[in-house]
This record gives structure tokens, C-alpha cells and sequence, in this order.
């Protein structure tokens, strides 16, 4: 219910906001007119805007704009499009005047210069950037037929995607070998992920709801607070920035073409759309996203490995200018999914074998102000909040005790201010401070049931009731020195949590998180960077213990040690990035190294199954610390604007100082080796053909399935080498004034990379599945609109 006023509230300000008068128009204002253009073709959609002001407005689908309400006078012009390198421009404005510019954008299509604000919460070029932006946009979540956020995060070095339950397909992606929860997931820059959304989060996103994704490698604690010890995943969501609407469908096939086993469907819709007022006062965008899997059995033993999927998701961003240096914007989206994994599909859940199920209702809200001071000083406030409703069934052997409810509301709350010094101390600097404020209530129960053996309904039980609450404050700042950019910040986070079923007092911490890092500009195309952080995380529920792992031998929980202490890291990277544009190609080379050592690292203890198959996996600090440590290459070669080749590889190593379960020093599920690929061709104008792979190296697992002679204590298991390639064909035709139809097929895994050695039966081990998330599936799809 909290979750819902607060949604009501915010709708509620919003709207009392967009009740006053509309911005009026100056006496005393001229107008900006013309076409915006790249080598002979027009670009449709770019955005033009007055910078130091919140003055702006989209060219139409034919590159035209036409600006209106310019206060007279000297002002510098931004011209921006995806796929191009921003451009600035000096007018002057003449009161009741008409200015016409033609403007000729330079093509950049491996987003050398694309606009970022991950690395240091400022908008700014990736290339001046101190520390290394990747950002996946639209366009490649288009070309790898990304249905999902997590289908896409593949295509980024140092990531790598991978499903840890073949009954639910509970998913994490790892950050330079790191596990999932090292990194902080983002919204809009707003760390309101939780645990609980984070068991099955990257694969409930959408990627229609998403602008782009920026990731940063390395720690960002100094600027981002917990759990950001291996980097940020910051999901931007769609801006209204013109009058546009587009409509998709497509219908894929899972297992094509693998005798002896039948295929699954698996439909998704898409509708997106966007209204602008004429001169961009006010706007509206809004998503829809319908998604319906069956589940995919591999073996062919009546269990599936992959879980079924009903997902519908809705959402909109709104804004609106308050004068020409203000602006308010509003979030908000709802999902809706019911997933479910195990046998018998047919039954109720209590009925089955196993099953493993859950109902997730999820509403995200988010309130920003946003004001311009001086010429380009900025201070933002804002407010979001995330509710998730989850009701669960894991259970075997018709459990009638499987089902619970976990709640979970998150608050995240803060002012910051950007200013601008044209000399501070010693050089130009840039300042950027602020204070946050977040909250988190989680409460997790067993449901009430009716027991048949012996014949009385059984109170349910609070298994968790957790409250976090963290007061924080940061500051950084940046210097110009010539050719050197040298960005210090430190944060200092007190976090307090309170377990109340265990009733085990407050858990108070105090973290300073120091961070530095250096960019210099050897050359025009030759930089070179350099970073030390430090991060922490705090010992708290984390996503893996709100997910329970079942067959029909073993119950797996999660829980923490007693004396589980904070968790702390010191990362350093140092990189150098190549680049070089002519006319018509661009090229990239990026290395870079990076070393993180944790402190009171934290690590599964295995425990012994009792009477009715319950392990708990216990949660200790390691004796000793841990190193991870490896190398990220990415090379971006585009000819022309036809063509476009993006590549990663990762070599790295991760181990514990002193030997874990299994008298192992190296990390379970982390391949020392792994890389993607990507290729783009336009053959024509028309028609565009992508396609894809990505490397996964071989890993050691842990396996306590039925076929060893002592499953109770398991053995290790190193896997196979995988090879996922995939290739997609697209057609474009335009229909009326400014629409297209988009006609498109391909096949994922088209060489089936995909896991040989399942479990089989009730008794199977859930968690013995790796490589590839899917086998081969084909798929076709149709898009309208004027996209």
C-alpha cells in the first residue's frame, strides 16, 4: 500500500505542476530554423537545444526544427542524434527575428563521443570522460533481437550473463568476474534496485522501456554507495523528444531443429510512443511490453530448463519546463510477470513434482527537478520509489508448505549541485555534491496452510522482516590541466540495519569510500586512464537468499553467519583507448587492466542436507581476502556508415587467498575467458544484416546431483567451452510521409552451443546448468511506426 500512495502522490504533484499557465512567450525572443543534415542525408529526429537553458525542441522525421522563444542575444547551440558526434554552434539572436542555420552533423557510429552521465552523474562526451562509459543503445538491443535487458548486458566487456536455476531460471550477470550482487543496478541513476527485484530483475525489464544502458567497470562506491565494488549497470528509460509511435511484434521458436525433443513458442509485443508540445514545453512518452513463453524441456524427462514467462509491463516519463532553466520529470512503470519451472504444468503448484513459481508486482515511481543556475551550474532533487509483490511457490514432492509473500518497499531520496569554476585553485574544475537518503523494508513469509497429514491448518511463519536504512554524502570534483583530467571524490555512507525476527539489535557501519582517477590525452586520438576506489557491502539480505532451490532430494537456503562482518574492497584499473576518425570510418582499441582486493570477503559455507532435505548455505567472511584481477579488450572498427564491427574479449582470474569449499582457491561459475562480437551491414538502404557471438570459457561448478555415489558432499565439475552465434536479416520500407515497415527473421544459437549433461528427474540438481541461456531458436518479427 506504501507503494501506492506514494505512487498517487506523485502523480498528484506532477499534475498540480502542469496546471499552471504555460510558458509564455518574450516580447522580446527570436527564432532558430533549419535542416540538419550528415553527408548529403538528412537526420531525422535530432534534438536542438539552447545550452545553460532548458529551451529545446526535436527536428521532425525530414531533419527540419524551428525554435521559438530564444531570448535575444548571444547563446551557444547543441545539435545531437544517436549515431552522431554532438555539435555546437554560437548565434546571435536578433529580437523578432528568424535565424536560419544549416548544420552538418559527423557520423559517430561506434559512439566514440556519445553523450554519458554515469561517470560522474554530469552529462558529458564518453571520450573526456575519466573514467570508460560503455553504453548498449536501442539499435544493438534491435540487432541481438534483446526481448530483455539481461539478453543484451552480453555485448558489453567485462559482462557476462548466466541462469543459476534450471527450475526458474533465477539470472545474474557477472561484472569482471565478479557475481551479481557486487554490482549496483541503476535507474535513471538511482540506486532503487533491490534484492528482491534483483533475483529476477534483468530478465523482467524490457528493453522497449530503455533509452540505453551505460555500464561503468570498477568501484563506484565513491559516487554510487553499496554493492558497487565491481561497477554500475545505470538503465536510462525513454525521453519524449518528439511525436512518434512504433509498433512491434515477434513470435520465436525454442529448440528449432533439435531431433528428438518438441519446440516452445515464445511471443512478445511491443508499443511505444511520444507526444512533444511544438516548442518542447511539455512531453509525454509511453511504453507497453506483452510477453508469453512456454517452458522448454531439453532432455525430454518432463522437466523443464527453462521456466515458463507471462510478463505485461507498462510505463510512462513525463516532464515539463517551469521557466526557460527548469524542468520537473516524472517515471512510472508497472510489471506484471508470473513465471513458473519445474513438471506438470497442468497441476496446481502443491500438486506437482516440483515446482518453483513466483508472481511479481512491481511499481517503480520517480519524481526529479531539475534548475539551471549562472551559465551552466545545475541543482537536482529528486524521489523515487520502488514496491515489489511477490508471491512464491518452491516446493517438491506436493508441498503444501511452499507457498510465501515477500514484500519489499525501497526509497531513495537526495539533492545534488554541479558547479562550475573557470579557475579553482590551480585550473578550470567542475564540482559536484550532494546528500542521499535511502530506505528498504523487506518482509518475507511463509503462507498459512492446510496440512493433509495431519488434518489442521498450519499457521504460516515470518521467515525475514528487514529494515536498511542509509544516510549518505558525496563530493567530487574535476580539474582541467591541459591535456590532464584528474577527478577526486569521496562518499561517506552511515548505514544502519535492523533484523526483526531475530531480533538481534541495529547493525550500525560507518564508510568513507575514497576515489580517484586520471585521464590524460596523450594525442588527439591516444588516452590513456588510471583509477583507485574504494567500495563496501554491507551484510544484508542479498538476492540469492529470497530464492530457494528445490528438487525433490534438496531444499537449498540461503542465510547469514551471526557475525557476518561489512564486506570491503580496493580496485584499481589503468587503461588505454586508441581512436581515429576520417571522413567516413572510425576505429577503437581499448585495454585495460583491472586488480580488486577484498577484505573479509564473503563466501558459501555448504552444510550437510538434514532429515528432510534442507541445506543451508551459510554466509562467512573468508579467512583471508581475495583477488580479482584481469585484462578487458574492445576493438570498434566502422568503415562507413554501412558497416559497423564491435568486439570484446576478458581475461581474468579470481580467487580467495585461502582454499573455500572444496579446498578451492578459485571462484565457482567464473570462466577465466570470455568475449562477445557484433557485426552490422547495411547492403543496402533497405536492408540490414546483423550477426553475433559470444565466447563463454570453460568454469568449474559445484554438482550435487543423483548421479555420484555421495551427492550429499558433491564434487566439482569443470564445463564445456561455448560458442553462441546468432544472425538476423532485416527488411525497411517506407509507407506514407514519414512511416516505415520493418519485416525481420533470424535464429539465435544457430549452431545449438548449449548444455548436453541436465539433470534428469525429481531428484536433479537445479543448479548444475551453464553456458548459453537458450538453444537454438528462430524467430521473425514485424515493426511499424516512424522510428
Amino acid at each position: 500500500m506504501k507503494s501506492t500512495y506514494l505512487i498517487l502522490l506523485l502523480i498528484c504533484s506532477v499534475s498540480m505542476l502542469t496546471a499552471h499557465e504555460p510558458v509564455k512567450k518574450s516580447l522580446n525572443t527570436g527564432t532558430l530554423s533549419g535542416k540538419i543534415e550528415s553527408q548529403g542525408d538528412l537526420v531525422p529526429f535530432a534534438s536542438v537545444f539552447v545550452q545553460g537553458t532548458t529551451i529545446g525542441v526535436s527536428a521532425d522525421a525530414h531533419g527540419h526544427f524551428n525554435l521559438k522563444n530564444i531570448p535575444g542575444g548571444n547563446h551557444v547551440i547543441v545539435f545531437s542524434a544517436v549515431g552522431y558526434r554532438t555539435y555546437s554552434r554560437e548565434v546571435i539572436i536578433v529580437d523578432g527575428n528568424t535565424l536560419n542555420l544549416s548544420v552538418n552533423l559527423e557520423p559517430d557510429n561506434i559512439g566514440i563521443e556519445q553523450v554519458v552521465i554515469s561517470a560522474n552523474r554530469n552529462a558529458g562526451s564518453r571520450k573526456e570522460s575519466s573514467s570508460i562509459v560503455n553504453s548498449i543503445n536501442p539499435k544493438l538491443f534491435d540487432r541481438m533481437q534483446s526481448v530483455t535487458l539481461s539478453e543484451g548486458l552480453n555485448f558489453t566487456p567485462g559482462l557476462r550473463m548466466e541462469n543459476n536455476c534450471q527450475n526458474c531460471g533465477f539470472s545474474q550477470v557477472r561484472m569482471n568476474g565478479l557475481e551479481g550482487p557486487y554490482t549496483q543496478i541503476l535507474i535513471n541513476s538511482r540506486p532503487v534496485f533491490s534484492g528482491l527485484a534483483g533475483v529476477y530483475g534483468l530478465e523482467l525489464i524490457p528493453v522497449n522501456m530503455i533509452e540505453r544502458v551505460e555500464v561503468v567497470r570498477g568501484g563506484g562506491s565513491a559516487m554510487f554507495g553499496s554493492n558497487a565494488i565491481a561497477g554500475t549497470i545505470n538503465m536510462i528509460t525513454k525521453d519524449p523528444i518528439n511525436n512518434s509511435f512504433s509498433l512491434s511484434s515477434s513470435y520465436g521458436i525454442t529448440g528449432a531443429g533439435i531431433n528428438g525433443f518438441p519446440t516452445e513458442p515464445d511471443f512478445n509485443l511491443n508499443a511505444n510512443g511520444s507526444l512533444v508540445s511544438e516548442q518542447n514545453h511539455q512531453g509525454l512518452s509511453f511504453y507497453g511490453f506483452h510477453r508469453t513463453r512456454n517452458p522448454y524441456d531439453a532432455n525430454g524427462d518432463g522437466f523443464s530448463e527453462l521456466s515458463s514467462i507471462d510478463n505485461t509491463t507498462f510505463g510512462t516519463r513525463l516532464f515539463r519546463r517551469t521557466g526557460s532553466r527548469g524542468k520537473i520529470s516524472l517515471d512510472y512503470f508497472r510489471i506484471y510477470e508470473y513465471r513458473r519451472g519445474g513438471n506438470q504444468f497442468d497441476k496446481p503448484l502443491h500438486e506437482s513434482d516440483i515446482a518453483e513459481s513466483t508472481t511479481h508486482r512491481i511499481n517503480s515511481a520517480s519524481l526529479t527537478f531539475d534548475q539551471l543556475f549562472r551559465e551552466i551550474d545545475k541543482l537536482s532533487g529528486w524521489m523515487s520509489a520502488v514496491g515489489v509483490n511477490r508471491g512464491s511457490y518452491y516446493g517438491a514432492n506436493q508441498d503444501p508448505s511452499a507457498y510465501g509473500q515477500t514484500d519489499d518497499f525501497s526509497i531513495s531520496t537526495g539533492v545534488q549541485y554541479v558547479r562550475h569554476f573557470d579557475n579553482l585553485l590551480f585550473a578550470p574544475a567542475t564540482i559536484t555534491s550532494g546528500t542521499e537518503y535511502a530506505y528498504n523494508q523487506l518482509k518475507d513469509k511463509k503462507n498459512d496452510y492446510f496440512d493433509p497429514a495431519s488434518m489442521r491448518n498450519v499457521i504460516g511463519t515470518q521467515v525475514a522482516h528487514q529494515k536498511i536504512n542509509i544516510f549518505s554524502a558525496f563530493s567530487q570534483s574535476e580539474w582541467k590541466i591541459n591535456s590532464l583530467l584528474v577527478s577526486a571524490g569521496i562518499r561517506f555512507d552511515r548505514y544502519q540495519i535492523v533484523d526483526i525476527i531475530n531480533r538481534s539489535g541495529e547493525l550500525n557501519g560507518n564508510v568513507l569510500s575514497p576515489r580517484i582517477s586520471l585521464l590524460w590525452h596523450a594525442s588527439e586520438d591516444l588516452q590513456f586512464r588510471g583509477s583507485f576506489a574504494r567500495g563496501f557491502r554491507a551484510p544484508q539480505i542479498f538476492d540469492e537468499d529470497l530464492h530457494i532451490e528445490t528438487s525433490g532430494a534438496r531444499k537449498v537456503l540461503h542465510k547469514n553467519d551471526n557475525n557476518l562482518k561489512q564486506e570491503t574492497s580496493n580496485s584499481y584499473s589503468a587503461s588505454m583507448n586508441y581512436t581515429h576518425q576520417t571522413l567516413f570510418a572510425q576505429y577503437q582499441f581499448l585495454a585495460e587492466g583491472f586488480l580488486t582486493y577484498l577484505a573479509n570477503p564473503f563466501s558459501n559455507e555448504y552444510g550437510i542436507p538434514d532429515e528432510d532435505g534442507v541445506v543451508l548455505y551459510t554466509r562467512r567472511n573468508a579467512v583471508e581476502g581475495a583477488i580479482v584481477k584481469g585484462i578487458n579488450l574492445e576493438l570498434n572498427i566502422s568503415p562507413s556508415r554501412k558497416f559497423q564491427l564491435q568486439s570484446g574479449f576478458t581475461f581474468q582470474s579470481s580467487a580467495y587467498e585461502a582454499p573455500q569449499e572444496f579446498n578451492e582457491k578459485r571462484f565457482l561459475r567464473a570462466p577465466s575467458q570470455y568475449g562477445y562480437a557484433s557485426l552490422n551491414w547495411s547492403t543496402t538502404n533497405r536492408l540490414e544484416l546483423a550477426l553475433s557471438g559470444n565466447y563463454t570459457g570453460s568454469m568449474l561448478l559445484p554438482y550435487f546431483g543423483p548421479k555420484l555415489d555421495d551427492p550429499e558432499n558433491g564434487k566439482l565439475v569443470e564445463s564445456d567451452t561455448f560458442f553462441d552465434s546468432g544472425i538476423k536479416l532485416s527488411y525497411t520500407f517506407p509507407v506514407l510521409r514519414a512511416g516505415k515497415v520493418q519485416i525481420n527473421g533470424g535464429v539465435k544459437n544457430m549452431f545449438n552451443s548449449y548444455q548436453n549433461d541436465f539433470d534428469t528427474g525429481i531428484d536433479r540438481d537445479p543448479a548444475y546448468i551453464y553456458g548459453p541461456a537458450t538453444p537454438r531458436t528462430i524467430y521473425f518479427g514485424i515493426k511499424m511506426g516512424n522510428f
